[in-house]
């Protein structure tokens, strides 16, 4: 039973009192806390990271993941995990894969995550494949003594032994569901009325009254404040010649009709109350951004309503995972769904797994469902920062509106944005944002009123 030589001799220097635990000789870590017998939330963890200005030690409890939008935050760095062969090099009196979260007796700066350090005692890696080292609290503030503070990880995490999905997976369920068929009848045919240049608002208008719920739903829209039609609307043929135009109804038709394929629960942060709050107001700011982007009224209104489909199909194919991402998303609203997506659906080291994120899920549907390029590329692409390439505006209009909407607590995250360095590549300039957000405010009444009758 030993330590990692350099661990031990700034353990001895500093005067910190810690207790070694002999444990039968293991491949990894992992193996190493289950040998123990002792609970695993008194365990943490050493991640070291590196970019090209060095190394930096994260430190957290063994049960949690690391965000990395967080530690980016606090550090103003873009750090990645280091490799196998890296670590190696750098803790090279420690046996593979069993670093220390002791960074001070390696001269590597420590990032500590705040919880770590309320723990009443502490469980770590001693550097070595048979020996663990507990540290009561006084020792732990003494070993972490150096290292900076912050919130770095992902809380309330799933902690169970939950299998992550594979792609395998994901496509084979995405195939079953495509043989469903994938699109509702309804809303193919309405899909496919809108690819008919030569469709009248008649057409358009006996399609959707075949449906009463879906009648109801486009005559409320039609008679919203929204639009202050001064007259009566007594039919949906009205509303498209009078009112909403052939586009609008066509487009809100098909996002209720489509809706319908899937099984979601209405209520929590990503729940279909706020699905179809969150896809009206979005789809409300681009299609006014549009006639500024050199964009088609009509797709980034449609654009905006189903950016966010990929969330559906998750909760419909993965309730399990629906419901601890939900949880996820509330109890850390300041973490990118990028990083709450990568907990639920990733995996551990030794496997190469999917971490699925909803944009990408949602691309894949709306390419199997054959919906308009743009409207594919804005699902697809909108948790892509930066993104530059095919249909670019509808992509960049969609997270300019996302990011307006953050600001109002509308939508599924709320880690800030720069509002002036998206709105730049759209030729939208800092007045065009205000008034934006003033038109946001102007109709919110009217979009959460129909937001509710929809989702009911």
């Amino acid at each position: 039973m030993a330590l990692a030589a350099r661990l031990a001799g700034f353990l001895t220097r500093k005067g910190i009192a810690y207790r070694e635990l002999a444990i039968d000789q293991v491949l990894n870590f992992d193996a190493a806390v289950m040998a123990s017998g002792r609970p695993q939330d008194e365990f943490i963890r050493a991640t070291p990271l590196i970019d090209i200005n060095g190394v930096v030690m994260a430190v957290h409890g063994y049960n949690t993941s690391l965000d990395m939008d967080l530690v980016h935050r606090l550090t103003g760095r873009r750090l990645q995990p280091l490799t196998a062969r890296q670590s190696a090099r750098l803790f090279a009196d420690c046996d593979p894969g069993f670093q220390p979260p002791v960074g001070a007796a390696y001269d590597i700066p420590v990032l500590v995550d705040e919880d770590v350090l309320g723990y009443p005692r502490t469980l770590m890696c001693g550097g070595t494949d048979n020996t663990l080292l507990e540290l009561d609290r006084t020792s732990l503030a003494r070993a972490l003594a150096e290292a900076d503070q912050g919130h770095l990880v992902i809380r309330g995490q799933n902690t169970g032994e939950r299998e992550a999905l594979t792609l395998e997976e994901v496509a084979d369920k995405l195939q079953k569901l495509y043989r469903l068929p994938p699109m509702p009848a309804l809303a193919l045919r309405i899909l496919r009325l809108t690819a008919n240049t030569d469709a009248s608002a008649r057409e358009l208008a006996e399609l959707i009254e075949f449906d009463p719920s879906l009648t109801a739903q486009v005559m409320r829209y039609a008679r919203s404040a929204l639009f202050n039609y001064p007259g009566q609307i007594n039919s949906v043929q009205e509303a498209v010649t009078r009112v909403l135009g052939f586009d609008r109804v066509a487009h809100i038709a098909l996002g209720i009709a489509s809706v319908r394929a899937f099984d979601v629960p209405r209520q929590g942060m990503l729940g279909m109350d706020q699905f179809w709050r969150h896809s009206l107001y979005c789809a409300f700011l681009c299609q006014r951004m549009a006639p500024r982007c050199n964009a088609d009224k009509g797709l980034a209104y449609l654009c905006g309503l189903l950016h966010n489909f990929g969330l559906l199909l998750i909760g419909h194919l993965f309730p399990q995972e629906f419901k601890e991402l939900n949880t996820l998303r509330e109890a850390n609203p300041e973490a990118s769904m990028h990083s709450l997506e990568q907990q639920v659906f990733g995996a551990d080291d030794n496997q190469q797994m999917l971490a699925v994120g909803h944009g990408a899920i949602g691309g894949i549907l709306h390419r199997l469902w054959e919906l308009p390029d743009p409207v594919v590329k804005a699902a697809g692409m909108h948790q892509q920062q930066g993104y530059q390439g095919e249909h670019e505006n509808y992509v960049l209009m969609v997270q300019l509106a996302n990011a307006l909407l953050k600001e109002k607590g509308i939508g599924d995250e709320f880690n800030p944005d720069d509002l002036t360095a998206l709105a730049l590549p759209l030729g939208l300039s800092d007045s065009d944002i205000t008034i934006l957000s003033e038109e946001i405010g102007r109709v919110s009444g009217d979009l959460d009123a129909l937001a509710l009758s929809l989702s009911s």
